[in-house]
C-alpha cells in the first residue's frame, strides 16, 4: 500500500492546478521580487523586439514599395533604345509596342539636360519631351497636379514642373521659367546656348524630392527642336500592367519593335538602389532578431532562478504526488505565459505604430521643432510603413517558437529535481 501511495498521481496534462500554480509562480510575493523583475524585463524585451522587428520591417517595405511606385510611376518599365541608326521611326515602333499584350503606354520621350532659371534663383533640371496624350496617362503625374492644367500642353510652349523646383525658382503656374541648354544653334563663330523662355502651364508633386526637384516635362515636338533632334527621339518610354512580370514582356517588346534595339528594364537601371535596400533590410532583421533572443535568455535565468528559488515546493509536490511531467508543464507554462503575453502585446504595439507612424512623426517633430524626416535625405515627402501579413506572421512565430524553447531547460531541470536532496537542503 506504501509503494501505491509513492507512485506519482496520473493527470491529464495541462490540468487546472497546473495552470493555478504557473499563475502563483508569476505574481511573486516581496520577498520574491527580484524574480519578478526579471521576468518583467524579460515581457518588456520580447514586447519592444517584437514591435520594433514589425515597425521597422513595414517601414522598410513602405520604402520599397513607394520609391518604386514613385520610381515607375515617371519612368519606364522598360526603356527601348535605338542600336545601329536614330530611332526616327518611334510613331510606328510605339504603335507595334503599344500593341502588346500587357503593355499599358509607350510613350517616345527626348531627354536632355539644362538650366532652368528665374528672377530670383536658378538650378539644374532635367527636360523630358513627351506627347500630351501620354503625360495625361502617367497617373503619377497628371493625378498629382497642384497648379494649373495640362489642358493644351501641346498647345503654345508650355512646361510642367516638379514643386519642389517651382519653390526653389520661387515660381507658380503662369510664370515663365527660362532654360538654357549647351547646345544651341550652329553660328560662323561656334555653338551657342540656346536660351528660351517657357510658360509654366503646371506644377506637379509626385511626392518624391529627387523627382519634383529637378524634372520639366515638355512637348514632345518643342523638345526635338530644342535639343536639335530633327525627327528622332531619345528612347521610348514602356509601361506594363506588371513590372515584377518583367521578363515576360521583354521578348515580346523586342520582337514587336521590328527594327534593332537595346532593352534595359527597371531592375537593371535601378540595380544598385533596390539592392542596397534590400541588404539594409536583411541586416536591420537579423540585429533586431537579437533583442527577441536576449529577452528570450531573460526568460531563461528567470525560470531557472525561480526553479532554485521552488526546490521545496517542488519537492512537496513530488512527494503529494506529482510526476515529472506536471513539474516540468508547470514551468512550461510560467516561461511560455511571459512570451506569449510579450509577443501579443509587442504584435498590437508594433500594428498600432505602422498604422498611425505618420501622425506620430508629425508630433514628435512639432514636440521637437526638428524635422524627423527630411524629404531631401530620403527621397519621399512622408514616413511610409507598409504592413506584409507573411513577414508579420513569420516575426510573432519566431518570437513565440524562442520563447517556447527557452523554458525547455529550467523546466526539465524542475522535472529532474531529486525530491529527497531539496527537502535536505532547505
Amino acid at each position: 500500500m506504501d509503494e501505491a501511495m509513492s507512485e506519482p498521481v496520473r493527470t491529464r496534462p495541462f490540468a487546472p492546478f497546473e495552470w493555478l500554480l504557473s499563475g502563483r509562480y508569476l505574481r511573486a510575493r516581496r520577498k520574491e521580487g527580484f524574480i519578478s523583475v526579471i521576468a518583467g524585463f524579460s515581457f518588456l524585451g520580447i514586447m519592444l523586439g517584437v514591435a520594433t522587428l514589425i515597425i521597422v520591417m513595414a517601414v522598410m517595405n513602405g520604402f520599397r514599395k513607394e520609391l518604386l511606385d514613385k520610381i515607375l510611376g515617371v519612368n519606364g518599365h522598360i526603356l527601348v533604345q535605338p542600336l545601329e541608326s536614330p530611332l526616327t521611326d518611334w510613331k510606328d515602333v510605339a504603335e507595334r509596342i503599344s500593341q502588346v499584350e500587357g503593355i499599358r503606354l509607350a510613350a517616345p520621350v527626348v531627354d536632355g539636360q539644362a538650366l532652368g532659371s528665374s528672377p530670383f534663383n536658378a538650378a539644374g533640371v532635367f527636360v523630358r519631351g513627351i506627347r500630351a496624350g501620354d503625360l495625361v496617362n502617367l497617373t503619377s503625374i497628371a493625378k498629382n497636379i497642384k497648379q494649373g492644367s495640362l489642358d493644351g500642353f501641346d498647345e503654345g510652349q508650355g512646361v510642367a514642373i516638379g514643386r519642389r523646383l517651382a519653390d526653389q525658382l520661387s515660381l507658380h503656374a503662369g510664370d515663365s521659367i527660362t532654360l538654357v541648354a549647351p547646345k544651341g544653334a550652329v553660328t560662323p563663330m561656334g555653338t551657342t546656348p540656346r536660351i528660351k523662355p517657357y510658360k509654366i502651364a503646371a506644377v506637379f508633386e509626385v511626392g518624391m524630392s529627387e523627382y519634383d526637384g529637378i524634372f520639366v516635362f515638355m512637348p514632345l515636338p518643342e523638345a526635338q527642336a530644342y535639343f536639335n533632334r530633327k525627327d528622332d527621339v531619345t528612347a521610348i518610354e514602356v509601361f506594363t500592367t506588371n513590372p515584377d512580370r518583367i521578363d515576360g514582356f521583354r521578348k515580346a517588346v523586342t520582337e514587336a519593335a521590328g527594327r534593332p534595339v537595346f532593352l534595359v528594364d527597371w531592375r537593371q537601371r535601378n540595380s544598385t538602389f533596390f539592392n542596397a535596400l534590400q541588404v539594409e533590410r536583411n541586416v536591420m532583421f537579423l540585429i533586431l532578431t537579437m533583442i527577441v533572443l536576449v529577452a528570450a535568455l531573460n526568460i531563461v535565468s528567470g525560470l531557472i532562478m525561480l526553479v532554485k528559488d521552488k526546490g521545496q515546493d517542488i519537492a512537496i509536490l513530488r512527494t503529494m504526488g506529482a510526476s515529472q511531467g506536471s513539474i516540468m508543464r508547470i514551468f512550461l507554462i510560467t516561461g511560455a505565459a511571459i512570451g506569449v503575453v510579450g509577443t501579443l502585446t509587442g504584435f498590437f504595439v508594433g500594428m498600432v505604430i505602422c498604422l498611425n507612424i505618420e501622425s506620430i512623426r508629425q508630433f514628435l517633430s512639432w514636440m521637437t521643432s526638428t524635422e524627423l524626416f527630411s524629404p531631401e535625405l530620403y527621397f519621399l515627402s512622408k514616413m511610409p510603413a507598409e504592413i506584409d501579413v507573411g513577414e508579420t506572421t513569420a516575426v510573432v512565430i519566431m518570437a513565440l517558437t524562442l520563447s517556447f524553447l527557452a523554458t525547455l531547460y529550467p523546466s526539465w531541470r524542475a522535472a529532474r529535481l531529486d525530491p529527497v536532496d531539496a527537502l535536505r537542503y532547505e
